[in-house]
């Protein structure tokens, strides 16, 4: 939003992170940006059309769900292509998941194009990541 930004939206399925959002919204003068309640296994329909999504940490509490993660997994990529366009940008960061692990998920109707810098650790005398950004493209 601060870079000029105006069609933003926000989702969350918890009503009170929504709550929140708009509280934080309001304290930094950007109430342009659209907030609402939804479950991105199961999006509305009015929830489409969009030229980048950008998750951060969804994908990864719904690998963490105690059932039935891998069906969830697929519905979650399913729904990111009926909201996303045709050749729009799905940006990723993980903490759950290997740039490896990641491109297998989205293998179906995805293509990499970049792998953004993240922090690095050393530990035991090899360097790696705890984070995971990747940017993909639409098929």
């Amino acid at each position: 939003a601060r870079s000029g930004y105006t069609n933003l939206t926000g989702i969350d399925y918890s009503p009170s992170a929504i709550q929140l959002s708009e509280k934080v919204r309001e304290k930094e003068g950007m109430s342009h940006i659209k907030l609402k309640v939804e479950d991105f296994l199961a999006p509305s329909a009015e929830l489409s059309g969009f030229e980048i999504c950008i998750d951060k940490g969804t994908f990864d509490a719904i690998s963490l769900n105690p059932d039935n993660a891998v069906e969830k997994r697929k519905q979650y990529v399913r729904s990111l292509c009926s909201v996303l366009k045709t050749e729009g940008f799905f940006l990723i960061t993980s903490c759950n998941w290997t740039k490896e692990e990641l491109l297998n998920e989205f293998r179906e109707g995805f293509e990499i194009l970049e792998e953004l810098p993240t922090p690095k650790f050393c530990f035991g005398g090899r360097i790696g990541n705890s984070v995971t950004a990747l940017v993909f493209q639409r098929k």
